[in-house]
Parts: structure tokens; sequence; C-alpha cells
């Protein structure tokens, strides 16, 4: 889709730059290398993140446009007027850019969580509850809950939090008509992608979607089911009992937890051990679930 080439900067965030179009009804969202842990921003980035992030994302929204619509307008849009504007040149955007619908986001991340782990698991060992959701006696870390549960949370300003919050509460921000439906979908999404994935070999341990809203039009934005907003894990070595090795940043998260940092700045660097094997991770994810390069 050709498109004016007057882009204005509008906004860093932790991994994506976006930019208003020309017209005003449309964003460019471009996917940087940058990774984020714990709400920060790492010193370091991930060789081709963000052309992995942006292919593997399209790949989800193309697979579930019948589910729900989505804000993807071009994947491969026309930038040949692209000014460089000291963030990105040209030649950087190809397989990172994409063109996509201006949508109202809503104020808070739906969750969807198939697998006991994480703070979930915490949380259990202490109430048998996740986010407040009841669940049954015995369950070991990594086990595979009864069901898939909807666990929706805040929208944190920068550095800090996200908020879990019961769905009375979300009900409350976004409406209970759209709650509910964004939490039905959030389930359909993610059985759909549990059953695809399970059958290349990866099992999405849990995932979290953004919501927007055109008019009444309720949408998915931002990215999907990607090794940012998703935890993976290989099926042919899950074992319940520990938490299982992963095909997305836990891999980081873990390193940072080794070194005992605290959570707040100055924010380590990773050693170039842990960039090359998160690249790898990320590669084989996106290998993996597309059958692709």
């Amino acid at each position: 889709m050709k498109m004016p080439a007057n882009y204005l900067f509008l906004r860093q965030g932790k991994v994506r730059d976006v930019y208003s179009a020309g017209d005003g009804r449309h964003l460019l969202i471009v996917a940087s290398d940058r990774i984020s842990a714990f709400d920060h921003v790492l010193p370091n980035t991930i060789p081709d993140k963000g052309s992995i992030l942006t292919r593997l994302s399209n790949f989800w929204f193309d697979k579930t446009r019948d589910l729900v619509a989505n804000h993807i307008v071009d994947t491969a849009p026309e930038l040949d007027g692209w000014q460089d504007d000291g963030r990105w040149r040209r030649d950087q955007l190809d397989r990172r850019a994409v063109l996509v619908k201006k949508a109202r986001p809503l104020p808070i991340e739906a969750i969807v969580r198939g697998y006991l782990v994480g703070s979930g698991w915490k949380e259990y060992q202490k109430s048998m509850t996740v986010c407040g959701i009841a669940l049954p006696a015995g369950l070991a870390e990594a086990d595979r809950l009864p069901e898939p549960i909807f666990t929706p949370s805040t929208k944190a300003e920068a550095g800090a939090h996200d908020e879990n919050i019961p769905f009375a509460r979300a009900a409350d921000l976004v409406g209970e008509k759209t709650a509910q439906r964004v939490r039905d979908i959030s389930l359909q999404l993610y059985s759909f992608a549990a059953e695809f994935a399970r059958e290349r070999g990866i099992i999405i341990a849990d995932t979290k979607f953004e919501f927007g809203l055109i008019g009444e039009e309720l949408m998915l934005i931002d990215e999907l089911f990607t090794p940012d907003s998703s935890r993976f894990w290989p099926a042919d070595t899950y074992r319940p009992g520990s938490s299982p090795p992963s095909f997305d940043k836990q891999f980081v998260r873990d390193y940072l937890e080794s070194i005992r940092w605290n959570k707040q700045p100055p924010v380590p660097a990773l050693p170039d051990e842990v960039v090359a094997r998160t690249a790898q991770k990320y590669e084989d994810a996106l290998r993996r679930l597309t059958r692709i390069n």
C-alpha cells in the first residue's frame, strides 16, 4: 500500500517505534532489536530480533484473522520516499515495519495461562489460586491447567510493573460487554494457537494480547504469539516439576535472576553468550512455528 512519505515520529516503546502516517488514520510500527525484562530496557540489542518479531506476528495475524479482526494493513508498505530521521534508514526497515490501522488501545492486557508457571506458580504455592482463580490441589510447577484461564492485568507506566487484576476490575476499566468479548476471544486465540504450535513441537504455556477499538470494532493490535509476548517450551522435553527451557526471553530473565539484579536501575548488560543464545532461541521459534527462515 502506497502511503505519503511524511511519517511523523510519535513515541518509542520498549521494543517498537511508532510513527503517524500522513492521513492520520494509520500508523507505521517499526520493531527494533531492543529487549526488555522486568519492565526495563536492557543496554544490549538482540541481532535480528525486530525482524523475527514482525515476521512471527504477521504470520499469526494472518492465521487468526477469521477469529478476530486485527490492525494490519500492509506487511510490506511502500516507503521509497522515507527520510532518514536519525532513528531508521530506509534500508533498515524491510521485514520490521508494518502499516496498521490506528486504534484506541484498551487499558488492559489480556493474558491467558495454560500452564502453572512463573508468578502463577508462586501464587499457587501460597493460596492454590492464580490471579485469584481457585485451582485444584496437588498441581506441580509447569503442570498443564485443567483449562486455560483468562487473567487480565493493568498496563503500567514506563518503569512500573503491570498489576494482575480480577475480571470485575477489567470490566470496570473497559465495560462489561467489551471485557467479556476480550476474554472470550483471548481464550479462542490461545486454544487455536496452542494446538497449532503443539503440532510443530512447541508448547505455548501462556501469552498476552493487546486489543484496541476503532469505533465499536474490537481488534487485535501490537504483536501476537511472539517470544516477547508468550512463553514457548519445547514439547519433546517437557516435564512437569520445574520450569522448562524456553524459546523466549525467559532465558534473559533467568540470567538476570541468577546475578541477583534488584530490578532497579542501573540495568546490567548481558554477556555476549547470553545475547547469542537469545538470538538463536528467537530464530528457532520462528523456524519451528512458521517453517520458514
